[in-house]
């Protein structure tokens, strides 16, 4: 009896503990820190997944150019970026060759690696419009997309993302986040912990999506499709804050081109690490 009037003391209180934990990744008014502030913080961003969209001969194409190939260009653009600019963040990249990776072993290398934040690169097209010709139906490429469109994961494939994070928090104690211990669905206190972090990266995912956005809308002046959610199993299978940027529409011929351009490519790059660089800071 104590124990299942503990319990229910603890369920009790869970909203207002969530509550808390949500409200303490950042305060409106400016905390000073002390020297032992700094060296005691508990969190740094170590690891960076970059994952070049694609492979395999699969992905959307243009006239002249493959997102297989314009992904993994931008990838390897990416990373020379980051280690130039960020000193101490390491880069795991998912994909280094044309060949194929499924999307399972993507997210596998991405928890392996224990990585603070997962980066998926694509690239946009649109389907065939359909139009009649004498009588006659027809297809016609619709040209029209352009610009860019941030990703986060949508909560229908929730519990996907919950079970990664329970693989990756509680089982894989050496090396893992944090929480030593096996994952006990009859524990409250696991319970909470599970929805804390789950909470967390979702709310990363977004803050670093928006950061993203911005830097493509207001200092490249592109136009944008805002940030969306969508079901993607690449982030909802990763155990940390992830975001898929589809950086332009392939099949338009003025974004092809911006895609394919040393110009264009330097600009995604340098928009991206500048995001990077701001979501550090804010959530170490």
């Amino acid at each position: 009896m104590k124990n299942k009037a503990l319990k229910r003391y603890i369920y009790s209180l869970s909203p207002l503990l969530f509550l808390l934990l949500l409200c303490s990744y950042k305060t409106d008014a400016p905390v000073k820190k002390t020297k032992k502030d700094t060296v005691n913080a508990s969190f740094k961003m170590r690891t960076l997944i970059i994952d070049a969209g694609h492979g395999g001969h699969t992905g959307a194409a243009g006239s002249y150019s493959t997102e297989e190939g314009v992904t993994l260009a931008l990838a390897f653009k990416l990373q020379k970026a980051v280690e130039k600019n960020i000193p101490g963040l390491n880069v795991v990249m998912t994909r280094t060759t044309p060949a194929g990776v499924s999307l399972q072993k993507r997210s596998d290398i991405a928890n392996n690696s224990k990585g603070d934040l997962f980066i998926s690169l694509h690239c946009n097209s649109l389907s065939d419009r359909t139009s009649y010709s004498h009588g006659k139906k027809i297809r016609v490429p619709d040209k029209s997309g352009r610009g860019v469109l941030v990703l986060v994961y949508g909560f229908h494939r929730d519990k996907e993302e919950t079970a990664a994070l329970r693989e990756n928090l509680f089982e894989e104690q050496a090396g893992g986040k944090g929480i030593a211990q096996a994952f006990d669905p009859n524990d409250p206190v696991a319970l909470i912990q599970l929805n804390a972090f789950k909470a967390k990266y979702r709310k990363n995912s977004i803050r670093f999506a928006n950061l993203v956005n911005g830097e493509f809308v207001d200092t490249d002046g592109r136009h944008s499709d805002g940030v969306k959610e969508q079901g993607i199993l690449v982030l909802c299978h990763s155990a940390m804050p992830a975001v898929l940027i589809e950086t332009g529409f392939i099949n338009n011929p003025t974004d092809e081109e911006y895609l394919n351009s040393e110009a264009g490519q330097n600009e995604i790059v340098a928009s991206i690490v500048r995001a990077l660089i701001e979501y550090k800071k804010e959530v170490e």
